[in-house]
This record gives structure tokens, C-alpha cells and sequence, in this order.
């Protein structure tokens, strides 16, 4: 599915395969290592580096994770947000916010926000300054995605901007009632339960050392891979 994707053609002098160079990428983003420090066994570190980044600026690991998404079930959904430390090598990128590197209690933070399928499998994903609030990203995420019958959620995204967004699109927001809430929404507690699918897809990202700890300087670069790390843990197995 993938491979009519990738390029062809290129120019250079005896170019490394391709599949050598993506197990090189997918190593680095594991172990979180600095690209200089890849093993050589892969190819150099400069030609492993510089195609993870231009195919990130032309946003080819973003088609690849769409081709590999589209026939998935929509019968439910869930949406959520995790946070990734942002390392002082992270600093200093062009564009100040732009690389959405924000300030929060926990200091200089991303924010990964996750769309995932009844099964846990990523539908959409988008990074964030740290301190940008779940709702707002919320109907980010569902546009240009299928509808499900169920929207599971938790707290941080109980709005009625969401709730009015969702019922448009004929989805059944599942969303606990927010403490402070006047008027009080109906809340089926028995889809609630699965919530912990979106739960587990934070836990195997960050098992991705170079997610769990954002290094990169540029968003699209991180954002790039959080979409190969979902490539590979769910869509190349």
C-alpha cells in the first residue's frame, strides 16, 4: 500500500535502499539515540537524518500513514491527549510557537493530541504547545475523518462548541459531565469503559524514546515521528 508513496528516481550516486534507511529512522526514534550515533550498518547518519527531514517537510510520512488508515472500522472513536518533555536540544527552532513548544506546569511541554479507532489504532494525530487546551484540538482531529456512531472522551473535552460539533455529524459524544457544569448532559457509562484503549496507545508510543522525550527542534520533524512509530507498531504488523 505504501510503496507507490515512496520516491523514485532520485538523483545520487549509488543511493542507499530505501529499506535500509527506514530501519535505520525507526531505530533511532526507539532507542532515542542522536542521529550521529545511528550504526553504521544502516548507512551513514547524514543520509539517514536528511531523508527522515525532507520527507517530513513534504509531508510523505503523513500520506503514508493515510493510505495505511483509511479502511479503518468508525464505529467508535476516542480522543485524548498526552504530554512529551520537551529537551533543552529542542530549543532554539525558527518560528518560536510555530513548533509547538509551549509552557506549563510541567515546565516547556508538547502536547500529542490522538484520534484512535475502537481497537486503539490512530486515526489522526496533532501536536500542540503544552498548554493548549484538549476541546480546541478536538474538532482538528475529526475533520476530514469518518464519522463513528461513538465519541469517547474524557473531561478536559466536555464543551458545548464539541458536544454541538458532534451531533452534526450524527456522533454520540460519550463524555463525562464536567464538575463545574450547570446543565448536566446525558452520559452512557458502559462504551465509557473502553477509554483505556486510547490509554495503551499513549503507553506503546512512548515506549518510542524519542516521543516520550520530544529532542527535535521542529514540529513537523516530532510530529513525523509519532507517525512512523504509529506506522510501524500498528499498520506494518
Amino acid at each position: 500500500m505504501i510503496e507507490p508513496l515512496l520516491p523514485k528516481n532520485r538523483p545520487g550516486a549509488r543511493r542507499v535502499d530505501d529499506r535500509q534507511v527506514l530501519s535505520g529512522i525507526v531505530h533511532v526514534l526507539r532507542v532515542g539515540c542522536r542521529w550521529q550515533d545511528c550504526p553504521a550498518s544502516y548507512s551513514p547518519p547524514t543520509t539517514i537524518y536528511n531523508r527522515f527531514h525532507r520527507r517530513a517537510g513534504r509531508s510523505l510520512w503523513q500520506k503514508l500513514f493515510d493510505a495505511l488508515v483509511e479502511a479503518s472500522p468508525a464505529d467508535m472513536q476516542m480522543i485524548d491527549s498526552t504530554t512529551a518533555m520537551a529537551h533543552r536540544s529542542a530549543a532554539g527552532g525558527k518560528g518560536g510557537r510555530k513548533q509547538a513548544i509551549g509552557r506549563s506546569r510541567g515546565g516547556r511541554t508538547t502536547k500529542i493530541h490522538v484520534l484512535v479507532d475502537g481497537c486503539g489504532r490512530p486515526l489522526n494525530l496533532l501536536v500542540s504547545p503544552g498548554q493548549m487546551g484538549d476541546a480546541k484540538a478536538a474538532v482538528l482531529l475529526l475533520d476530514g475523518v469518518d464519522a463513528a456512531y461513538f465519541l469517547i472522551a474524557d473531561t478536559a473535552h466536555d464543551s458545548d462548541r464539541l458536544r454541538q460539533y458532534l451531533l452534526k455529524r450524527k456522533t454520540v459524544p460519550v463524555i463525562p459531565n464536567n464538575p463545574t457544569r450547570k446543565r448536566r448532559h446525558p452520559f452512557d457509562e458502559r462504551p465509557y469503559r473502553r477509554r483505556n484503549m486510547i490509554e495503551r496507545t499513549f503507553c506503546r508510543l512512548k515506549d518510542w524514546r524519542r516521543i516520550a522525550t520530544r529532542y527535535d527542534k521542529l514540529a513537523t520533524n516530532f510530529k513525523a515521528a509519532i507517525l512512523i512509530a504509529a506506522i510501524v507498531i500498528w499498520w506494518a504488523n
